[in-house]
């Protein structure tokens, strides 16, 4: 019971979340908008730990399943068919396999239809015996309480408890799988989050009654589903019972190996959103880029791999990591909509009953995630923690790093107040400085397309670099700019509206700069999640368009050239100067150097 009621708490908060971050929202962004960027790169970690675990619990649960038919003979093998089925997933995945729902919905009908028979058919055959079922649980409780005191029993059933705490992982996947949905989206998510809480709560209660009912008990080799369908089918005919319990296990061990594909899609994308803040190398963000991906799914499928090989496939180990990581998410996601009720409580109408619901579901999930720590600490806890505390202590290393790197950047600012007379005075000259193109410039006259990444020393410098260079050849300027929408500006369609505004503002400075130089110039500004993918969209236009034009980008140049810095710069600007090329656009990267020197 104390489950079920977890699971429609759990269900309810994030449909409130749903409500909040009708675009999605995953762990991740909930805590970085509602808590702080901190906090949200801890859950975010936290995340992305899970997500190698979902693969993990996911192939190793798969695995037990399918050797639960097999003779213990075999059993010896279970290891190396978990790693073998690992591997095959991930050079799937990075081929670029995409499971079709016509493909999966076969396989969801079986196992379905398989286990709602056998909790139905487990309840209705042994109705009789519930009062006798009662009546030993009445006595079980009494014989409990007088061995173990009201502490002991509490702690026994806080265990049990703790302990089936994977039965809820999967509720978030809603809001974090918002973009793929139907619209009305928010609709769409919270009337399947209404049917995931209904139907895993009728599993989660229908499944444990009907393991009493069959007093299934651990069985070497075996899992407790096995156990059960064996039991159930013990009565029917032998080739009946025999088939039934082949497939309903081999539908049991597809789904779980489809589940792992979580882990391999969403793992690269919410290290896409941690990267786009900085705290992993930037280059992570560009999802469009093949390899990028590749790299993303080989982190989630190497580190799965070797979670493999350290526990064995023990589904048991691997889930008290599991939970750990998942509980610590879902905790900042209900702590940060607690602080964001009570900051609108005052145009809030409603704002008494949800931050109830999500306060709730917040000592709920605070309570799991101490329990299961403490309980488990010296059984896997430990590891889990050290893992999710070295991925933090990483992300905040690499974050310093990009930090310290813009305070350098910052220097070449000085280039900005030696500009600032000459949008003053083109302002002055224009009405308050609105950008209007000129007519009459020749498409056909050699043009400069600068990319920029705002208005800043970095951009000005690659465009003095440019004239310097060059002289008077080009009498076209276009500046570009991708707007990124990042956990910074995520949270609904008027802050992307703003970013929309300021990305163009901000190119409007560089062609009034050249404009008052007498040259033909405009700026052109995209808003998107990839800066190289909304670049190549933009591109090939502006080519069409100017007939005779030369791409711009800048690259840093470091005091000193370290492996750290090569991981963590530079890296769009030669994924764009390699798509280009391949497009037949070409490009020029300009070198700005960068000074330790304040």
């Amino acid at each position: 019971m104390a489950s079920a009621f977890t699971i429609f708490i759990i269900s309810a908060s994030y449909s409130q979340i749903i409500e909040l971050f009708p675009s999605g929202g995953g762990g991740y962004l909930v805590a970085s908008k509602l808590l702080s960027p901190g906090w949200g790169m801890v859950s975010g970690c936290a995340l992305l730990i899970d997500y190698v675990l979902t693969i993990t619990v996911s192939v190793a649960s798969g695995a037990d399943a399918l050797f639960s038919f097999l003779d213990v003979s075999w059993h010896p093998y279970k290891i190396e068919c978990a790693v073998l089925a690992l591997v095959v997933l991930t050079v799937l995945n990075m081929r670029g396999v995409k499971e079709s729902i016509m493909t999966l919905l076969p396989i969801f009908m079986v196992f379905v239809i398989t286990h709602t028979f056998v909790i139905i058919y487990a309840i209705a055959v042994n109705l009789p015996n519930f009062q006798t079922l009662a009546s030993s649980t009445v006595a079980d409780v009494k014989s409990s309480y007088s061995e173990l005191g009201l502490f002991g029993m509490f702690w026994l059933i806080l265990r049990a408890y703790t302990m089936g705490a994977g039965t809820y992982t999967g509720i978030e996947a809603v809001s974090n799988g918002m973009a793929v949905l139907r619209e009305p989206k928010a609709e769409t998510a919270k009337r399947t989050m209404q049917y995931m809480a209904f139907s895993l709560a009728f599993t989660v209660v229908g499944i444990l009654v009907a393991y009493l009912l069959y007093d299934v008990a651990h069985v070497p080799g075996k899992t407790l589903n096995a156990v059960l369908m064996e039991k159930v089918a013990a009565s029917w005919p032998h080739n009946i019972g025999y088939f039934f319990v082949l497939i309903t296990l081999i539908s049991e061990a597809a789904l779980l190996f489809v589940a792992a594909q979580a882990g391999f899609l969403d793992g690269p994308r919410v290290l896409a959103n941690m990267a786009l803040d900085r705290w992993f190398p930037n280059k992570f963000a560009m999802l469009s880029d093949r390899l990028v991906t590749q790299n993303g799914i080989l982190i989630m499928g190497g580190l799965s791999l070797l979670l493999m090989l350290y526990t064995r496939g023990s589904v048991a180990f691997l889930i008290v990591l599991y939970s750990i990581n998942v509980f610590l998410t879902f905790f900042l996601s209900q702590l940060g909509m607690v602080r964001h009720w009570w900051h609108v409580r005052s145009e809030e109408p409603s704002w008494k009953k949800k931050i109830f619901i999500n306060g709730v579901g917040m000592v709920l999930t605070f309570g799991i995630l101490v329990s299961v720590t403490i309980i488990k600490f010296h059984e896997g806890g430990w590891l889990t923690l050290l893992i999710t505390g070295s991925v933090v202590v990483l992300s905040y290393f690499i974050k310093r790093h990009y930090n310290h790197t813009a305070k350098m950047i910052g220097q070449l600012s000085k280039l900005l107040t030696m500009c600032d007379p000459v949008l003053s005075e083109y302002d002055a000259a224009h009405e308050g400085g609105v950008v209007g193109k000129i007519d009459g410039h020749d498409p056909n006259a050699r043009t400069a397309v600068i990319l920029v990444g705002g208005y800043n020393g970095m951009g000005l410098h690659t465009l003095f670099n440019v004239i310097k260079l060059f002289g008077d050849t080009f009498k076209n300027y276009v500046f570009l700019r991708v707007g990124i929408v990042d956990a910074g500006n995520f949270k609904g369609s008027a802050e992307i509206e703003k970013l929309k505004i300021f990305a163009q503002n901000e190119v409007d400075k560089y062609a009034k700069i050249m404009r008052q130089k007498g040259y033909y110039a405009e700026g052109i500004s995209r808003v998107g999640t990839d800066v190289v993918e909304e670049t190549m969209i933009a591109a090939p236009e502006l080519a069409e368009r100017f007939t005779n034009s030369v791409f711009f980008g800048g690259q840093l140049i470091f005091p000193e050239d370290t492996y750290l810095t090569g991981q963590l710069h530079n890296y769009t600007a030669f994924v764009i100067q390699r798509k280009f090329y391949y497009s037949g656009i070409p490009i020029v990267i300009m070198p700005i150097r960068l000074s330790e020197e304040n």
